[in-house]
Order: structure tokens, then sequence, then C-alpha cells
């Protein structure tokens, strides 16, 4: 069963490289788009963790017991 399990897992990662190195029309790839750029990349990615983590504080102070 983990043959299986380990060759789906393989079969998906191969998968996903080929999606994300393959060209587009204009001969770029997402992957092009995302070295071209990371701290956008980065600064997109903190902004949401920040308004994720201040929305759960808000639900649990929301939720609290009075």
């Amino acid at each position: 069963m983990n043959i299986i399990k380990f060759a789906l897992v393989g079969a998906a990662v191969a998968y996903g490289v080929n999606y994300i190195t393959k060209k587009r029309e204009d001969g770029t790839s997402i992957l092009d788009e995302f070295l071209d750029n990371p701290p956008s990349w980065m600064n997109d990615a903190k902004e949401f963790a920040t308004q994720t983590i201040n929305d759960v504080k808000q639900n649990f102070n929301d939720n609290q017991p009075r």
C-alpha cells in the first residue's frame, strides 16, 4: 500500500514541477514570474499572514465568555 502512496505523491510532485516550469505563449513560466520579483511576493505573504492572525485573534476575543 505504501508503494501506491509513494507513486501517487511522486506523480503529483512531477505534475506540479511540470506545471510551474511550463512555458506560456509569451515565453515565461510561473516560476520565472515568481523569481523575477520575490520581494513583492514576500510582502503579499506577510500581509496575508498578518491579516489572518488578526482575524483569528478577533474571532477568539469575540467568542470568549464574559
